[in-house]
């Protein structure tokens, strides 16, 4: 029989020994678009009736206020920083997403919200840099990606939220790292993390989805600290026969961890998403189609006869809410979000409300679009290959395929146009326009920062 690898020792290696130069310059440099993206989204989902809720509650709390709230005045403990950032980033579904490394698996992760919630909470009071943030900060997306390409299938088919079930590993190991943690702390802090998993995929489109990111980022802060007083927890808790890969998925492919971790970077291969619509990835690829035929063709609603939309069963899984009645929902409704881009030419921030849903205009598209699964897998596929096909009015048919969406490694927003993405989010959260654009120059120079706290004063009410 075939010895179980030391996974959580693996892990914890890696998260120790890692260095800044250990990573490629053009993943450092990635990463800074990514971490200014997921800072736009805390400012407008700070706004969010869930994140007013969090809000309230950390309020009432009444900790020691050294961690700031990003688009508040508020300031509490940081591990309830991390937990309201984490689930104001993931509010709107508007933030990062690592995809599976196979066409044959789904259940992206989102990457950057719980680790950048988690090690800033932490590094902005004790006056770190930001070169030691982005450290902690790659360390930490690359664990949780890694983990969530070699757990078994049966995790996310089977109901399971990766970035609340296993993302609070890549948050325990950023402030691990931020922190100095040792070899035996940093096992058990993943070992703490275990037991912090959590997250159903039943409470997509509901104010629950963004509290999982939340509960990442607050589970591995809470994991890393309390190991770093020198709390317990069992050492090899991923790959144990009642461990995490066991519990959580049945099994586990090691090779995705002990051979794959950091060779190569997951911002490399398979890329990390920054979503250009607020709303599930899934539905992206349809969505890049059709706004292209929009602009190009000039596909107006009353040219649309009927539309049929076709990918993979795991998409049709996920994408659960045919007949959305709320915003939260249409994140989840590939024939809203289709319907909205040929209505309204755009998917931003403006049309996830309610009223948007109910509108009759929208509500005619909606009954016009075809969305289930094609039959078959075929080679050359991924795990987003998207089919459209729009009939108009005059007899033409408009088909096309879609692999990868807007914001895909394969076709990526810059970070000038992840830019204009930030200010619309600030704009939303009515954020001042000094403020928002020193945030945008300080993370563009992120890891020349001596002291994070100078971002975080930036993304403050105070």
């Amino acid at each position: 029989m075939t010895a179980t690898p030391a996974v959580t020792d693996h892990v914890a290696r890696f998260i120790c020994a890692t260095t800044y130069e250990d990573i490629p310059e053009k993943v450092r440099d990635l990463a800074k678009a990514h971490i200014l993206d997921a800072l736009g989204l805390a400012l407008a989902g700070a706004v969010a009736p869930g994140s007013r809720i969090v809000q309230d509650y950390v309020a009432d709390l009444g900790c020691a206020a050294v961690a700031p709230v990003f688009g508040t005045a508020l300031r509490t403990a940081p591990r309830f920083a991390a937990l309201a950032n984490g689930a104001a980033i993931h509010a709107h579904d508007y933030d990062d997403t690592c995809p599976q490394h196979r066409a044959d698996r789904n259940g992206g992760l989102h990457a950057t919200g719980p680790v950048i919630s988690a090690a800033m909470a932490v590094a902005g009071p004790a006056g770190r840099s930001g070169r030691d943030v982005l450290e902690a900060f790659h360390v930490g997306v690359e664990v949780g990606c890694r983990i969530s390409h070699a757990i078994d299938n049966r995790h996310y088919a089977g109901g399971y939220h990766a970035t609340g079930t296993i993302n609070v590993f890549g948050a325990a190991a950023a402030v691990s790292r931020l922190c100095g943690a040792d070899h035996d702390t940093v096992r058990t802090a993943l070992g703490l993390a275990a037991s912090h998993s959590g997250g159903i995929r039943e409470n997509f489109g509901t104010m629950t989805k963004p509290y999982h990111a939340g509960h990442a980022a607050e589970g591995g802060t809470v994991a890393a600290e309390l190991a770093l007083r020198g709390f317990t927890a069992a050492k090899n808790a991923l790959e144990a026969p009642r461990g995490f890969f066991a519990a959580a998925g049945g099994g586990f492919d090691p090779v995705q961890v002990m051979e794959r971790l950091g060779h190569p970077w997951a911002f490399e291969d398979p890329g990390i998403w920054i979503k250009p619509h607020p709303s599930g990835a899934l539905n992206h690829p349809a969505m890049t189609l059709l706004r292209k035929w929009v602009r190009v063709e000039g596909l107006t609603p009353e040219r649309v006869k009927s539309v049929r939309l076709r990918t993979n069963a795991n998409v049709v899984n996920t994408l659960l809410h045919s007949n959305p009645e709320t915003w939260l929902e249409a994140k989840f409704s590939l024939p809203f979000n289709a319907a909205v881009i040929l209505v309204k030419g755009r998917a931003g921030l403006a049309e996830f409300t309610d009223e948007v849903v109910k509108a009759p205009e929208i509500r005619s598209m909606m009954a016009r679009i075809d969305f289930a699964a094609f039959d078959t897998i075929e080679s050359g596929f991924t795990n987003t290959t998207t089919f459209v096909y729009v009939a108009l009015d005059d007899g033409t048919v408009l088909s096309g395929r879609v692999d990868y969406p807007k914001g895909s490694p394969q076709d990526p927003m810059t970070y000038d146009e992840v830019a204009e993405k930030f200010q619309e989010c600030a704009d939303y959260a009515n954020w001042p326009t000094d403020k928002a654009a020193r945030i945008i120059s300080l993370v563009r120079d992120f890891e020349t920062l001596s002291d994070v706290s100078a971002l975080t004063a930036a993304l403050s009410g105070d």
